[in-house]
């Protein structure tokens, strides 16, 4: 199989897994909300605000580190693998010690034992990390299939049952923990590597080097991202914060399905392509033109159907939501751009430059979130578009020096389907003035966006739509 063929394949396998997971994970989020109120999504939110910061010292840096890396070996590997391990069993260590202290800062002494076993997907994400960097450094990312899918359907059938059963939070929390045991269980039974007895500390260092700015970018990331929550945690209702976080999920079910898949295969890939810029450039154009093409459609049909997509699956409770799902629709329409031009700059080894602009970004966007937070939930959700605009021009700032390719380059590249979009959604909308059953509605609103979408890009030559296509045809080919 010649490069090309092995990256598609790769990011077909890496978009299964992830459609496949996120399918069964919506699934069951839909049963779960039409049984829990939404103020217990809230309590188990204002958790996953913790563990997913303490992530991050997991999966980000090292990781990345040695993926970036042109050949590392089992010392490599190995290293990193205690390494964390360590960090991570210490980061539980102090996550338990201060549970009761989160606990009083939520002013909410239900959350104590919830943080102790929650926090345990520290210390197993500490296991999971470096093969996890093994699959996709090595291109096999058919086993994340498997192992996903299988974490996924295992905490479904235990989180339902628990419902039923009336464990109420603890079964949120059960098939949380549950999920990343099963997946890292299967991952290990499934992957060929494993770590061996070395331990190197000049390689550590030379992988530090690298990595360590990466994972205050990710911190920084994260932190910022979640301080929304935090703010709303502690100044607002869990009510308020399991609308926010329920409008955000939504959506980041598909960002998740397309953007993450072309992530975690675009870096391995353009990796190996560091020594020539206009291949990295060539490579990171294809994907915002070809992510691009998929999401933003995606996006603007959820953000028109949002309102009896909500009410149809969710329950009528859940409407509060749906500002902040359109919200969050409009800004990851733009992920894409994001995802290519961050990839580019760390596979060409600059982690400096990506520090500086995650710097950047979060000065800036903490002082718009420290201006809007005494507006209420909605202006700060709202904040959300303008930072992320200014995310888009700083992020692909470098890329015009690095890459030739700058921000207006990329938006002439993204505005086919940004226009094609529009004229969708606008076509979308007044069927809701006509059809009054949420079934029948959202169903003619699927069937006439894909309709129009598809014939306004073979009307008009779009180009992405014809590269389509023809991957479809040659996977085709290939498997008969």
């Amino acid at each position: 199989m010649n490069n090309t063929r092995r990256v598609i394949s790769n990011l077909i396998w890496r978009f299964l897994e992830r459609f496949g997971s996120q399918v069964v994970s919506m699934a069951v989020q839909i049963i779960l909300a039409r049984m829990l109120a939404p103020e217990v999504f809230g309590v188990v939110a204002k958790v996953t605000i913790i563990t997913t910061i303490l992530l991050v010292f997991v999966d980000s840096g090292m990781a990345n580190s040695l993926i970036q890396k042109k050949d590392p070996d089992d010392l490599d590997y190995s290293s990193v693998f205690f390494f964390n391990l360590a960090f991570c069993l210490v980061l539980y260590a102090l996550l338990f010690a201060f549970a009761p202290a989160i606990a009083r800062f939520y002013k909410d002494a239900q959350l104590t034992p919830i943080v102790r076993v929650l926090g345990l997907t520290v210390v197993v994400a500490g296991i999971k990390n470096v093969q996890q960097a093994y699959v996709s450094k090595t291109l096999q990312f058919k086993r994340f299939f498997f192992a996903t899918l299988g974490g996924t359907l295992f905490s479904a059938v235990l989180g339902i049952t628990m419902v039923f059963r009336g464990f109420g939070v603890w079964a949120l929390v059960a098939q949380q923990l549950s999920n990343v045991v099963v997946n890292t269980a299967i991952l290990w039974l499934t992957v060929g590597w494993r770590p061996k007895l070395m331990f190197s500390f000049e390689r550590l260092k030379g992988l530090l080097g690298f990595g360590w700015k990466l994972l205050v970018s990710g911190l920084l990331d994260t932190v910022y991202n979640k301080l929304r929550e935090i703010i709303i945690a502690v100044r607002y209702t869990d009510t308020d914060l399991a609308f926010y976080n329920r409008g955000n999920y939504i959506p980041n079910i598909v960002v998740e399905n397309i953007n993450s898949s072309i992530d975690s295969v675009l870096l391995p890939v353009l990796s190996d392509k560091q020594d020539s810029a206009s291949s990295v450039r060539d490579m990171t154009r294809r994907a915002i033109k070809v992510s691009t093409y998929i999401m933003m459609p995606l996006m603007m049909g959820l953000a028109v159907c949002g309102e009896p997509f909500v009410r149809l699956l969710l329950t009528e409770k859940w409407l509060p939501c749906v500002p902040y799902l359109r919200i969050f629709c409009f800004s990851y329409a733009f992920y894409p751009l994001h995802t290519a031009n961050l990839n580019a700059i760390k596979a060409m080894g600059r982690s400096d430059l990506f520090l500086k602009l995650e710097i950047i970004k979060k000065l800036i966007g903490v002082a718009v979130l420290l201006v809007t937070m005494r507006y209420g939930v909605y202006v700060m959700a709202l904040s959300l578009l303008f930072t992320s605009v200014l995310a888009q021009i700083i992020n692909s700032w470098p890329n015009k020096k690095l890459l030739d390719y700058s921000y207006l380059d990329q938006l002439r590249d993204m505005l086919p389907a940004i226009i094609l979009s529009c004229v969708m959604g606008a076509c979308v909308y007044p069927l809701c003035l006509i059809i009054h059953s949420d079934v029948a509605l959202l169903l003619a609103q699927a069937v006439t966006g894909a309709a129009v979408y598809a014939l306004l890009s073979k009307l008009f030559k779009i180009e992405t739509f014809g590269y389509v296509l023809e991957i479809v045809k040659k996977l085709r080919g290939e498997r008969k």
